[in-house]
C-alpha cells in the first residue's frame, strides 16, 4: 500500500510539475508581481489556486465532472475564459509605456495575490478542460485507495505547482535589481502577447465547438 501511495504522489508531481512549466494566466501575472512584491508573490498565488482546486476535486469527488463534459459548458468556459484573457493582455499592452520597475508596488494598486491565485484559474480554460479530463482520471484512479490515495494525487500536485512558482519567484526577485525598465517591459509586453495568442485559441476553440 505504501509503495502504490508513493508511486501516485510521485507521478502526480511530475505530471503537475510538466503543466505548471506550461506559460498560462497564473504564470503571467507571477512574473509581472514578483518583479515588484519579491519571492512571496509565487507561494501566495500558489495557496489561492491550491484552495481552488482542492474544493474542485471535492466537487468532481461528488458528481460535478459530468457537468464540465457537456458540450454548452465547454462553449461557455471557452469564450468567457478567452474573453478574460483578451482584457487583462489589452490591458497589459495598453499600459505597457508607462510600466516601471519598482521594488514596492503602490498600495492603491496592489492586488491580494491569494485572491489573484484564486481568479486567474477560474480564467483559464485550459484549468477546467484538464481537470475534466487528465485531473478526473487521475482522481477516480487515486480514489480505489481511499482518501489516502486521494490524498496521495492532491498533495503531489500542489508541491509541484508551489516548487515551480516559488522557484520562479525567487529567481525574478533576486534578479530584479539588475533589471531595467526597458527590460521589464519586454517581459511583461512577451507575456501579454501570449495571452492574447492564449485567448485567441479559446475563441476559436469554443465557435468550433458551438458551430
Amino acid at each position: 500500500m505504501t509503495l502504490t501511495l508513493l508511486s501516485i504522489f510521485a507521478s502526480s508531481f511530475m505530471i503537475a510539475l510538466s503543466g505548471a512549466m506550461m506559460p498560462g494566466p497564473l504564470l503571467t501575472v507571477t512574473i509581472s508581481e514578483s518583479t515588484r512584491r519579491g519571492a512571496i508573490t509565487g507561494p501566495l498565488m500558489i495557496f489561492g489556486h491550491g484552495l481552488l482546486e482542492l474544493l474542485l476535486v471535492v466537487a468532481l469527488l461528488s458528481g460535478f465532472a459530468a457537468v464540465l463534459h457537456r458540450d454548452d459548458v465547454f462553449v461557455g468556459i471557452a469564450l468567457l475564459g478567452g474573453a478574460t484573457l483578451f482584457w487583462m493582455a489589452t490591458s497589459m499592452l495598453k499600459n505597457l509605456s508607462t510600466l516601471r520597475l519598482s521594488h514596492e508596488a503602490p498600495r492603491e494598486k496592489q492586488r491580494n495575490l491569494v485572491i489573484a491565485g484564486v481568479v486567474l484559474s477560474v480564467a483559464n480554460p485550459y484549468w477546467l478542460i484538464w481537470w475534466a479530463s487528465i485531473g478526473l482520471g487521475y482522481i477516480m484512479h487515486s480514489a480505489r485507495f481511499g482518501i489516502l490515495g486521494v490524498a496521495s494525487f492532491f498533495v503531489g500536485h500542489i508541491l509541484a505547482d508551489l516548487m515551480w512558482y516559488t522557484l520562479v519567484s525567487a529567481g525574478i526577485a533576486r534578479g530584479r535589481r539588475l533589471c531595467s525598465d526597458t527590460i521589464y517591459r519586454r517581459l511583461i509586453g512577451s507575456c501579454a502577447v501570449f495571452l492574447l495568442c492564449f485567448s485567441c485559441y479559446f475563441f476559436y476553440s469554443g465557435i468550433e465547438k458551438l458551430l
